[in-house]
C-alpha cells in the first residue's frame, strides 16, 4: 500500500477533524502522536484490519453514509485524508439522490 497524499479537497473537508479525533480517541487512547493526515493508518500501525471495521461503523453512523463492500479499498480508507474525501463524495452522492 502506498502513502496517500494531501489534496485540496481534504484540506477543506468538514469531516476531517471529526475523523481524526475519532481515530485518536479510539486507537491512540486520546494521545495524538502528530501523525500526518496523509499517512497510511495500516502501514503506520495506528489501525489494523479489524480497526477499519470500527472506523466504517463510525462513518456510517456519524455521517449517515452507507459503506459498501466495494468501497472497502485503500483508495477510500487508507488515511485520514482519504477517509474524509470518501465521506465527502458519499455525502454528495446521497444529497444528489
Amino acid at each position: 500500500m502506498r502513502t496517500a497524499t494531501l489534496t485540496d479537497t481534504t484540506l477543506t473537508s468538514p469531516a476531517l477533524p471529526e475523523i481524526r479525533a475519532f481515530i485518536v480517541e479510539n486507537f491512540l487512547l486520546g494521545k495524538d502522536s502528530g501523525f500526518d493526515n496523509g499517512e497510511s493508518l495500516l502501514e503506520s500501525g495506528i489501525i489494523d484490519s479489524t480497526g477499519i471495521m470500527h472506523v466504517v461503523a463510525f462513518l456510517e453512523e456519524r455521517f449517515g453514509i452507507a459503506v459498501d463492500d466495494d468501497d472497502m479499498v485503500a483508495d477510500n480508507l487508507e488515511s485520514v485524508d482519504r477517509i474524509a474525501n470518501f465521506v465527502d463524495r458519499k455525502q454528495d452522492l446521497r444529497d444528489a439522490a
